[in-house]
C-alpha cells in the first residue's frame, strides 16, 4: 500500500518515518521504547499488525518482525496467539521492590519483611561468633561455595523440608534473589523462554528483563500453575525452563499441593525444562500443611535448581540462601557463583549456621510462625472473605479490589492515605488481567499495633 494513503488511516502507532535511521529495525525498535516508556504508548495498547506497519513505512515485513522481537526481549510488549501484539502491562515502569528509604512517613504494607523481632536471638549469636578462634579464616577468598561445616548445616536445615543433596551439589549465596540471577545467568540465554504463574514475583521479572529472557505467563488456579495449560504452551512454543514457588507463592499465597506438584512435574520433565524452584517459604509448610507432600525438586533432581533462603525464616539481612542442583548444571552453576559473587560472605553464613547448630534458628521460626498466625488473624478481622486458597501463614495477602472504579485504586491513592501497598500490575508477567489486586505485607510492621492501625487505612480506603 503507497506510504501517502496511510496519512489519515487509523493506527494504534505511526512512528516518524524520517527519525528511521539503517540498520533500520534497530532504529525502530529505539522508536517503539521511548513512546512506550514516556507514556505515548499505554500499558495493554494494541500495536498494529506487523504487515501493515510494514506498508505504512514503505519498509520489509522482516524489518518489523526483527524490531518487535527487540522489544519483545526487553518485556516491552509481548504476542497474543490470534490476536496481536500489545504493549506489556509494566513496559513502562520498574517493578523492582525494595525498601523505601522514607518509610517512616507511612506504614509499610507494601514490602514484605521477615518479622524484624526476632532478631534480637540473631545479635547474641553474632557476638558469639566473632569471639570464635577461627574467625580470621571467615574473612578471605576461600571456599567460595562455602565452607565444608556450613554445607553440612545447610543440609541439616533443608533436610526438615524434604530435600536430599550432598555437600558437592550444593552452593551457599547471597539470598534467594542472588541465587535467581545466578541461575538465570548460567543456565539460559538472552531470547529463551521461561513459564511463570501469571502473577509471579516482580523482582525475578525485573531479572529476566534485563538478562532478556523472556517470560511466559500460564494461567492458574487456587492451586497453583494449570498443568493443561502448561502442556499448551509448551506445545505451541519453545518453552526453556519454569518459575514456581510452591511452598507460598509470591504473591498470590498460594501454595502448589503435592498432586498437583506431580503433575506439574509430568510435564516439566516430558519437555525437558529446567525448573527454577524458589521454596524460600518451605518452614512454613514442610511437615505443618498435610497435603504440602515434598519439593518439586525430589520429583525432578535431574532438571530442578532448589533454592532454599534463610531470607524469611531466620534473618533477612544477613543475606544467605542455600542452592541445590544436579551434576549436569555443577559446573556452570559454580562457574555463575564464582563471576557473579566470587564468593559469598562466610562471616554471614557462619552466624546462620551457628544458629541452626545451636537450635535459635528454629525457636526464630516458631516465633515467626505464632507472628505470622496473629498477623493474618488480623488481616482476617478486617477482610473476612478473602483468605480462601492462600497459605495460612503467609508473610503476606492477595487482596481483590473492587470493581467498581478499581483503576482509582493506585499505589499513590493510598500512599496519600498513609500506607504503602502495590498493585497486581507490579507481578503481572505478561498480556494484562481484567481483575485487580493488591499485595498486602503482613510482616514489615514494627507491631502488631501498627498493622492493625495500618489495616484499619486499608479498610476505611476501600470502603
Amino acid at each position: 500500500m503507497p506510504f501517502n494513503s496511510f496519512e489519515h488511516y487509523p493506527m494504534s502507532w505511526k512512528p516518524d518515518k524520517d527519525r528511521l535511521q539503517r540498520p533500520l529495525y534497530r532504529s525502530l525498535a529505539l522508536l517503539l521504547e521511548h513512546d512506550i516508556r514516556h507514556g505515548f504508548l499505554a500499558p495493554g495498547t494494541k500495536l498494529p499488525p506487523q504487515r501493515e506497519l510494514a506498508d505504512f513505512l514503505d519498509v520489509n515485513f522482516t524489518t518489523i518482525t526483527r524490531a518487535y522481537k527487540l522489544c519483545e526481549l526487553k518485556g516491552l510488549i509481548h504476542g497474543v496467539t490470534g490476536s496481536g501484539t500489545f504493549v506489556s502491562a509494566n513496559a513502562a515502569q520498574s517493578v523492582t521492590i525494595s525498601k523505601d528509604p522514607s518509610s517512616n512517613v507511612y506504614i509499610d504494607l507494601g514490602f514484605v519483611a521477615s518479622f524484624e523481632q526476632t532478631n534480637d536471638l540473631v545479635t547474641e549469636t553474632v557476638k558469639h561468633v566473632v569471639e570464635k578462634s577461627y574467625l580470621e579464616q571467615l574473612l578471605n577468598y576461600n571456599d567460595p561455595a562455602g565452607i565444608p561445616h556450613q554445607k553440612l548445616a545447610a543440609l541439616n536445615w533443608m533436610k526438615a523440608f524434604g530435600i536430599q543433596a550432598d555437600t558437592e551439589h550444593m552452593a551457599i549465596v547471597s539470598g534467594a534473589q542472588n541465587a535467581l540471577a545466578i541461575t538465570l545467568f548460567a543456565l539460559f540465554e538472552p531470547g529463551n523462554r521461561i513459564a511463570v504463574d501469571l502473577y509471579t514475583y516482580a523482582n525475578f521479572i525485573e531479572v529476566s528483563k534485563m538478562l532478556r529472557i523472556k517470560l511466559v505467563p500460564i494461567p492458574g488456579d487456587e492451586y497453583g500453575m494449570l498443568p493443561e495449560s502448561l502442556e499448551d504452551q509448551c506445545s505451541q512454543s519453545n518453552v526453556h525452563g519454569v518459575f514456581l514457588m510452591p511452598s507460598c507463592a509470591n504473591p498470590t499465597a498460594i501454595m502448589i499441593p503435592e498432586k498437583r506438584k506431580k503433575e506439574l512435574a509430568q510435564v516439566i520433565q516430558k519437555h525437558r525444562l529446567i525448573l527454577i524452584e524458589d521454596d524460600i517459604h518451605a518452614f512454613l509448610s514442610a511437615g505443618i500443611i498435610d497435603h504440602y507432600g515434598q519439593p518439586m525438586y525430589q520429583l525432578l533432581p535431574e532438571q530442578t535448581v532448589y533454592i532454599c533462603s534463610t531470607a524469611k525464616s531466620i534473618c533477612s539481612g544477613l543475606r544467605v540462601a542455600y542452592i541445590v542442583f544436579n551434576e549436569a548444571f555443577k559446573d556452570t552453576m559454580m562457574k555463575a557463583i564464582y563471576n557473579v559473587n566470587v564468593k559469598t560472605s562466610s562471616l554471614d553464613a557462619e552466624i546462620i549456621t551457628e544458629l541452626i547448630l545451636s537450635g535459635k534458628a528454629n525457636t526464630i521460626v516458631a516465633e515467626k510462625k505464632q507472628l505470622a498466625e496473629t498477623a493474618n488473624q488480623l488481616f482476617a478481622e478486617f477482610f473476612p472473605n478473602t483468605l480462601h486458597g492462600g497459605h495460612p501463614l503467609s508473610f503476606y495477602r492477595w487482596l481483590p479490589l473492587p470493581k467498581v472504579m478499581h483503576e482509582a485504586y493506585s499505589e499513590g491513592f493510598f500512599l496519600e492515605k498513609g500506607i504503602r501497598v502495590f498493585h497486581s500490575n507490579r507481578f503481572l508477567s505478561g498480556g494484562n488481567a481484567e481483575e485487580n489486586y493488591l499485595r498486602i505485607a503482613l510482616s514489615s510492621t514494627s507491631s502488631l499495633e501498627e498493622l492493625r492501625r495500618g489495616l484499619e487505612i486499608l479498610k476505611e480506603s476501600l470502603e
